[in-house]
């Protein structure tokens, strides 16, 4: 029983460090190199084990006899290359609406769920954003210097399963937080045809208007930080891509770390597939999928954050990454892409819950990080709602 408690007093303290904020922030990024095979060892010859190869003689028709000619296998019909870009043009305007949700949950199973001494609970940040996309010019290159106005606002914050900020714009009361300020607000960014933000040319005017140390002003921040803007408007699976030209079946990838605080840290490969060029009334749409698998590369970059995560070994954990992209290619727009990772540790006493022939003690640990973008209509109403 002594041991019991000392196991639920150890987990009250993972916690409580654990749920005191979310940080599921992506640390680095990178292009993932290609690996090098090693040449492969060719056997050495000698001249008693290598001997002439006999020729084998030539069938001659007979005479007045024909040959029969065999037929010829057809090649297999090789799809056209496409070119994976965005395209802008002046003065075209586009509506998105945008997702990104960051949330890490707590709980007890087993003999640890039954005791009144354990509280789990979830911290989770998640914003919805309605943007018009309107492009003010283009240079020689493609890059367009884009104007983003703000038109629907959702926002919820959760802390140990209590709500610390619930605004939403399509609520008139809510228009008085001052959240609701930023309805109307407008930055400018730099967009690059690989679908880089470049540049952030201009946030000052819509940042100046929130100056407050409450919840909501600081929400406000960090919606209009530069870190935020960039992965706002950024599409992944462009900015990898290093090559001009892809047929269905290509893949390229690229390398991105989450830091989970005293978890540690986790890099991963993702690894995009063009995986279907398909016609959707008289339109081409290439769709690309992503599946990431846990990489090294960046290993010595993540090793101080890694000593960090000192409950990490206590702990088995399984990661699910995956992605997923439609581009028309005859607009060079993006329909809709995602990408969403979830991460899982599993601590297990067995020894707690034995006494009362019940099941041992676990605690499980779930963090996501969800970033989704879609086309929209312009009227934020018609906005499909997305789990």
């Amino acid at each position: 029983m002594r041991k019991n408690e000392l196991f639920i007093q150890f987990l009250t303290v993972v916690i409580c460090l654990l749920l005191l904020a979310i940080s599921c922030v992506p640390s680095a990024e990178k292009a993932a190199k290609p690996q090098v095979k090693p040449e492969e060892q060719k056997p050495q010859l000698t001249a008693e084990t290598v001997k002439p190869a006999v020729q084998p003689e030539k069938e001659v028709p007979k005479a007045g006899t024909q040959e029969t000619p065999k037929p010829k296998a057809k090649p297999e019909k090789q799809m056209p290359a496409v070119e994976m870009t965005l395209k802008f043009t002046p003065q075209d305007s586009t509506n998105y609406k945008v997702i990104t949700d960051a949330q890490r949950s707590i709980k007890g199973e087993g003999a640890l769920a039954n005791d009144s001494t354990f509280k789990g609970g979830t911290t989770s940040n998640r914003i919805e954003m309605t943007f018009a996309q309107q492009i003010k010019s283009v240079d020689d290159k493609g890059n367009a210097v884009a104007e983003i106005t703000i038109k629907g606002l959702k926002c919820l914050s959760l802390e140990k399963n209590n709500t610390i900020l619930d605004f939403d714009s399509s609520r008139e009361p809510d228009l008085n937080n001052p959240l609701g300020a930023l309805i109307g607000q407008s930055y400018t960014i730099e967009i690059t045809p690989d679908g880089q933000v470049s540049k952030i040319i201009d946030a000052n005017q819509a940042m100046a208007a929130f100056k407050g140390i409450s919840s909501a002003n600081q929400t406000a921040k960090q919606i209009l930080s530069q870190d935020a803007i960039k992965e706002r408007h950024a599409i992944p699976a462009l900015s990898a891509c290093d090559k001009k030209q892809l047929r269905t079946g290509d893949n390229w990838s690229s390398i991105k770390a989450f830091s989970f605080g005293m978890m540690g840290s986790k890099s991963f490969e993702r690894i995009y597939t063009l995986k279907e060029i398909k016609d959707v009334d008289n339109r081409q749409i290439a769709i690309v999928e992503m599946n990431a698998i846990p990489s090294s590369e960046m290993a010595e970059e993540l090793h101080k954050e890694q000593a960090m995560g000192i409950f990490s070994k206590m702990f088995d954990s399984i990661d699910t990454y995956t992605g997923r992209m439609k581009l028309d290619l005859n607009a060079g727009k993006v329909k809709e892409y995602f990408e969403k990772l979830q991460s899982e540790w599993t601590a297990v006493d067995p020894s707690a819950g034995q006494e009362g022939g019940g099941e041992p003690a676990a605690l499980r640990m779930t963090a996501t990080r969800l970033y989704h973008i879609e086309l929209v209509r312009a009227e934020p109403a018609t906005v499909r709602k997305i789990d």
